[in-house]
């Protein structure tokens, strides 16, 4: 491939000034992408195996042509995106994304999947669902590389509007009007007791019960708010004695007796990192589940290699939770054969 005269670059709604369509080339455009993505021209040039003032040329000469700056240099820190800069790097991508597709078909490999799809995916759904789909898609497509981005709530809305991520995996918290999103699995929550607990027998717990009762809270941006949302809307007050941001530090807290959680993924295993145990009980007012959902920028257009993840997505994500809590039941039913400690 040269830097041949390939493509124009998309209006960016009048913040970046309009360039002939002939004065900007393939070249241009992705040692930009890559230096924007990694914040860095010395690791872009690493990465493409090009000397860094090749790099820096390339990107110069593509800010002259569109009369706009695109990073802000910093010595000591690096790069940093302009908003032209983060309007037009999704831009690029869109263009380079599409390029590659065209250029795949044209050699008669449209059947053949390959390139690279970004996918972030929310922190407490990673360790039960993407083993499971990266597994999948390397069986099925052994040209497509999948990075993965792990997100908590908040950032996964943002990685979509800045074009850093294709597609994200995550609950319906947080999201943007700018972002589409279709439901492929429900995650209801439940309560995590530990095995001691006067309500660990039962086989449903009302929220009510837990009135007055220390919480183990895992304190992220929109699950805090809906955990707390659950309990104040069967009239509870919470007492949080505890926050973490990690799922398996809740589990090893409630297990140990320092209060019960209220979370939407359940182990397969009651077993805690630290060799305790936790029960999972199912809630028995009414409350709403947590839906999962693959979403996407709606501005955006979906390659083939991001709409063929999104189809392994919507297949590979329910059966991933469905078989977990399967074998979740099973390991609470032979639990509760055995006496209370």
């Amino acid at each position: 491939m040269t830097s041949a005269d390939l493509t124009p670059v998309p209006d960016s709604g009048g913040t970046i000034g309009s360039a002939p369509a002939h004065s900007v080339t393939f070249t241009q455009l992705r040692y930009f992408v890559e230096a924007a993505s990694r914040l860095s021209m010395t690791e872009a040039s690493l990465h493409l195996h090009v000397a860094q003032s090749a790099v820096s040329s390339a990107v110069a000469a593509l800010e002259r042509q569109l009369g706009a700056q695109l990073f802000i240099r910093k010595h000591s820190k690096g790069l940093v995106l302009t908003p032209a800069g983060r309007d037009f790097l999704r831009d690029a991508r869109s263009v380079l994304d599409h390029l590659g597709e065209v250029l795949t078909a044209a050699q008669g490999d449209r059947d053949t999947v390959r390139g690279t799809v970004r996918l972030a995916m929310m922190v407490t759904l990673m360790p039960f669902v993407l083993p499971s789909l990266l597994t999948d898609l390397r069986g099925r497509y052994p040209d497509l590389d999948v990075v993965v981005t792990e997100s908590e709530p908040s950032g996964v809305g943002a990685a979509l509007c800045d074009g850093s991520v294709d597609l994200a995996i995550g609950y319906d918290l947080l999201l943007s009007e700018d972002i589409d999103h279709e439901v492929v699995a429900d995650a209801p929550p439940y309560v995590l007791l530990p095995p001691t607990h006067r309500l660990a027998r039962q086989p449903r717990v009302s929220l009510r019960d837990l009135a007055n009762e220390p919480m183990v809270l895992l304190d992220l941006p929109g699950s805090r708010d809906y955990f707390i949302r659950l309990l104040r809307d069967s009239g509870i007050q919470p007492d949080v004695r505890y926050r973490t941001t990690n799922y398996e530090a809740v589990r090893a807290l409630v297990a140990r007796g320092h209060g019960f959680a209220i979370l939407n993924q359940v182990s397969a295993g009651s077993v805690t990192y630290d060799g305790g145990r936790a029960v999972a009980r199912p809630i028995a007012d009414e409350v709403p589940a947590l839906p999962v959902v693959l979403s996407w920028l709606n501005t955006g257009r979906l390659t083939g290699r991001i709409r063929t993840v999104a189809e392994r997505a919507r297949e590979v994500v329910p059966a991933s939770i469905r078989a977990i809590r399967a074998d979740a039941a099973a390991d609470e039913r032979r639990a509760d054969t055995e006496p209370i400690p």
